[in-house]
């Protein structure tokens, strides 16, 4: 699974201004996306190519995850943003993001793109990343097939806004709970997004909260994601960039614990812990689900940069 790339934070960087993107750079988010997009307006396009191809270009990035979005199939740009973008810089870029997916054909159609962009540049083929946003009804109920509808799926990303007017919802502050709705009006979206996604083996990412002062009102919202299993979110400011990175790390108390499972449980079965199929670790029996389900918290944490603070002795006798 594409957890070994962290994507607990997302920050959007539109194409169009070069002051944010020089500033992105310096920036502790895990990836940033460069938007040609939602945040281009559509006589900046052109000029927002440049921009980014030189950006990534310049380097400075750091760890970052390298994305940018282009514009969806139904417009007129989807072509030319591949072919600048990934022709001028596709050497420093790790994913394209399309937006408003529809179906697998339209994955695959930027596949084979992508590939022949590749070929005719250089450039090592199929190392340049999918990310599929699903943000239409449609999209929705192709999700399973977009998932796998291309070996260079990531990630599958909820874009809430246009899904919203997709399905006509009653208007409210994008990506946050409703007073009016007993439970969560985006769960079933979610969950739809996530079974996709885990059952591809690709990172599910969570959409953008649009009120960007409210660092608690973001932190509230994030937490309904990350308690499903999503592993980020959308950033649209620089303030909640570490809200972000830590709703979605486990705590330290988790991970130390998943760590210390993971020890355990792989001396228990060695020769010397007697081959056992079970363990105890202190009051808590531990097996193979407890593993399964350790190596997910342990995986995160480890991507995330996490530093274990315990260590594993086994029992003496």
């Amino acid at each position: 699974m594409a957890e070994l790339r962290s994507r607990r934070s997302n920050l959007a960087v539109p194409g169009s201004n070069p002051r944010f993107l020089e500033k992105a750079k310096g920036l502790g988010a895990d990836q940033v996306f460069l938007d040609l997009e939602d945040a281009c307006a559509p006589l900046a396009k052109p000029g927002a190519r440049k921009n980014i191809v030189a950006a990534l270009n310049e380097g400075g990035w750091g760890e970052k995850i390298r994305t940018v979005r282009v514009n969806d199939w139904t417009t007129e740009w989807t072509f030319t943003d591949v072919l600048e973008v990934v022709g001028g810089a596709g050497a420093n870029l790790d994913c394209i993001m399309l937006p408003k997916v529809a179906d697998a054909a339209q994955v695959q159609a930027l596949d084979l793109l992508l590939t022949q962009i590749e070929k005719a540049n250089g450039l090592e083929v199929g190392r340049i990343g999918i990310e599929a946003q699903i943000e239409t009804a449609q999209g929705l109920i192709n999700v399973n097939q977009i998932a796998f509808a291309s070996p260079r799926i990531e990630t599958i990303i909820f874009g809430p806004a246009d899904f919203m007017a997709s399905i006509n919802m009653k208007s409210l502050v994008v990506g946050a709970l409703h007073p009016d709705y007993a439970g969560d009006p985006f769960h079933y979206i979610l969950m739809q997004i996530l079974m996709a996604a885990r059952a591809r083996g690709v990172q599910a990412i969570d959409g953008p909260f649009l009120q960007v002062r409210d660092v608690d009102a973001f932190r509230e919202v994030a937490k309904r994601s990350a308690v499903l299993g999503f592993d980020g979110k959308w950033v649209l400011h620089p303030g909640q960039v570490d809200a972000a990175n830590e709703i979605y790390s486990p705590s330290q108390e988790d991970y130390d614990h998943a760590e210390l499972i993971l020890d355990a449980y792989d001396w228990a079965t060695s020769e010397a812990g007697g081959k056992k199929g079970s363990a105890m670790l202190g009051d808590e029996m531990i097996d193979e689900a407890s593993r399964k389900m350790a190596l997910v918290i342990a995986g995160k944490g480890r991507a995330a940069g996490m530093q274990r603070s315990s260590t594993f002795t086994p029992p003496e006798g």
